[in-house]
């Protein structure tokens, strides 16, 4: 099958303009010092916690590995019940299959795609060690009523913010809300670091010492007194600068081979500045496409908490049933706007049906993935002229529906179980 060239793209690799990418790049191969010193890395660590209002943030490869991390800290034991959205990527929940726990899904608000607290609450039992939750699209999820329901049942908390750069939930950043949270800058995601990158951040200085390292190997510098006898040995070849530390580093700790490299560091500093300026374009064109959805009655835009920020990582928006849901697909794939609809349920994947969930047990999310919603293209990469064909392709489609929209079929009584 041929690519298709769409007027508006979904997404661009980065999110750096060309030149300041390029003007990144030229500055660290032209120093003298070799790249992986790690000035670089812990200048965008300290960044990144500043400007999510955390204590501590790690850097390390991807979000993947982040998250594989994070939910080590968790501390989950045989026997364990951890509650899981099913609104997100496979990554977010994929860990927990190295576990010897019960995962329980968690059903999804229908206007924000964040867990349902009501739902949540009727999950609780005294197993319950673990919640992982997303803040989808950059919408936040209600976590003061989140919180209350951990401290009070003594659970932990953790936040995939791998959309939620730029979201604010009562004056606080996403990634600073629950006990520990993890960011992806993956060059799909709207803010991208060169490739793969990941974050995590938390205030508990035990957790940042540990996860330090498990990302990296840990030598033990005092082990010198290993070193052998120079008059013994008189070989210079051991005592070259670089034969001396393979004698002297003992490994003290195992731990893995995720040390963000300082090049993705570099990038993601320059990145940090421009957030902003990003995030409320975002915000104006999910403003735009707001005003064109209110004038169709059978729209909803995705709402976020009269108190918080979204931050438009996707903008989500919901038709009334499934017909008129794919013909608006169709009709604005024809008129050159590239669409995808984000997630399928998770608890539908085979390799969670293998462990016995079914169809019926979140219905919520299953009925917006098969039949309501679908996301637009919406970020900051897109010029002024995507963007209007954007805006006038919505509302043409929308106007082009509105005449022949038929009525919704009936709600059935009892959702299947498979």
């Amino acid at each position: 099958m041929l690519d298709k060239s769409y007027v508006v793209p979904w997404g661009k690799r980065g999110a750096l303009p060309a030149d300041t990418e390029a003007a990144v790049r030229a500055e660290l191969l032209h120093e003298s010092a070799p790249l992986p010193t790690g000035v670089r890395r812990e200048r965008f660590e300290r960044s990144f916690a500043a400007s999510v209002g955390s204590r501590h943030a790690v850097s390390v490869t991807s979000g993947t590995v982040a998250l594989q991390l994070a939910v080590r800290m968790l501390g989950l034991t045989p026997g364990d019940e951890v509650i899981a959205t099913p609104q997100t990527h496979q990554a977010t929940v994929r860990p927990l299959f190295d576990y010897d726990v019960r995962v329980r899904f968690c059903d999804v608000d229908p206007t924000t795609l964040a867990i349902d607290p009501a739902v949540l609450e009727s999950l609780i039992t005294p197993r319950t060690k673990a919640l992982l939750l997303v803040h989808y699209g950059g919408c936040p999820a209600e976590m003061d009523t989140v919180m209350a329901l951990a401290r009070r049942h003594g659970f932990l908390v953790l936040e995939d913010c791998a959309h939620a750069l730029g979201t604010r939930y009562r004056g606080r950043s996403a990634g600073s809300l629950a006990d520990i949270a993890t960011f992806s800058l993956r060059n799909s995601r709207k803010d991208s670091a060169l490739g793969k990158g990941g974050l995590i951040t938390c205030d508990r200085d035990d957790w940042a010492r540990r996860l330090h390292r498990l990302r990296a190997e840990d030598t033990d510098a005092r082990s010198a007194h290993l070193l052998p006898d120079r008059t013994a040995a008189p070989n210079a070849a051991l005592w070259t600068p670089h034969t001396i530390p393979l004698h002297r580093g003992r490994t003290r700790r195992p731990g893995g081979d995720a040390t963000m490299p300082d090049m993705v560091a570099a990038l993601g500093q320059a990145q940090l500045a421009r957030l902003p300026a990003a995030t409320v374009r975002r915000r104006t064109l999910a403003a735009r496409l707001d005003e064109v959805l209110a004038r169709y009655p059978f729209m909803t835009p995705q709402s976020a908490p009269a108190h918080s920020t979204h931050a438009y990582h996707l903008y989500t928006c919901f038709t009334s049933h499934q017909e008129l849901r794919d013909r608006l697909v169709l009709s604005l794939d024809r008129r050159g706007v590239e669409i995808q609809l984000r997630y399928f349920p998770q608890h539908l994947l085979p390799q969670w049906r293998h462990r016995g969930h079914l169809r019926g047990e979140c219905p919520v999310a299953e009925r917006s993935w098969f039949e309501q919603h679908l996301n637009l293209p919406c970020h900051a990469l897109l010029t002024p002229h995507q963007e209007d064909h954007l805006v006038e392709a919505l509302d043409e489609s929308l106007a082009e529906l509105n005449g022949s929209t038929p009525a919704p079929p009936p709600v059935p009584a009892t959702v299947c179980g498979r």
